[in-house]
């Protein structure tokens, strides 16, 4: 299985995870004893050429200028995290993109993951990439809107993209199958050419939802699981330091 890469905020990208994972679970604070594996969309930033796991929600994140997100589909725990399958530089998404005063440019990768991954063995969409121009405020969510993406979100979380999957939400997996647990091979992404949809004033966060919600696409179990995410990533960052001193 490929490592994660969560060096050298392990502690905290680890929390992150561990806790979202319980959310995905709709556990409210306590982590499960055994780690759990779901099917569902993992969110991330591209930190020195390496892909981080986001520590907040893409309604909650604001991208700067020059900054390329990534969501990968897969099955995965907090101990083997599964990348998008392509890294690509800012320069080669976003060469081609136009940016006016008032706007940023945003890269983008959505892997929708392998026929592994997904419940029944369906051969899933080709990775994509591009890059966006969007207001200067514009959010995580206004990044895969403005690519053109379409979400399928139940109860906040962010179940869908484009379709895939068609049904379901972060089902738990047990056990792994060995193909979801075999290692990922990298994927090559041609420089892509400018979304038809990259256009600033177009960039909106509506989506469209199973539960008849608007909104956040990050799981919203309520404001104390919020709170406790909040802070045990605030207490991770805290121990950072003396536990690169300790190691």
């Amino acid at each position: 299985m490929k490592p994660a890469r969560i060096a050298p905020l392990a502690r905290v990208h680890r929390a992150a995870i561990t806790l979202f994972l319980v959310m995905l679970a709709g556990v409210a604070i306590a982590a499960p004893a055994q780690a759990a594996a779901y099917r569902y969309w993992g969110y991330f930033h591209l930190e020195k050429g390496a892909w981080a796991f986001a520590q907040s929600g893409p309604e909650q994140f604001i991208p700067k200028d020059g900054a390329v997100e990534g969501w990968r589909f897969a099955v995965a725990d907090e101990s083997s995290v599964r990348d998008p399958r392509a890294t690509p530089t800012f320069d080669t998404l976003c060469a081609a993109t136009k940016v006016a005063a008032g706007t940023k440019r945003v890269g983008l990768v959505i892997d929708y993951g392998r026929p592994a991954d997904s419940a029944d063995g369906t051969e899933p969409p080709a990775v994509r990439a591009t890059c966006v121009a969007v207001p200067e405020k514009a959010t995580g969510s206004d990044v895969l809107v403005a690519a053109g993406a379409t979400l399928r979100l139940e109860k906040g979380l962010t179940c869908g993209i484009d379709g895939w999957p068609a049904a379901g939400c972060g089902p738990a997996v047990d056990p792994v199958p060995a193909a979801a647990a075999s290692p990922d091979t990298d994927v090559t992404i041609p420089a892509p050419t400018p979304s038809a949809d990259a256009d600033a004033a177009g960039a909106s966060s509506s989506t469209s939802t199973d539960d008849g919600s608007t909104g956040s696409s990050w799981p919203l179990f309520g404001g104390l699981a919020a709170v406790v995410l909040v802070g045990a990533i605030g207490l991770a960052a805290r121990r950072r330091g003396r536990d690169a001193t300790e190691d």
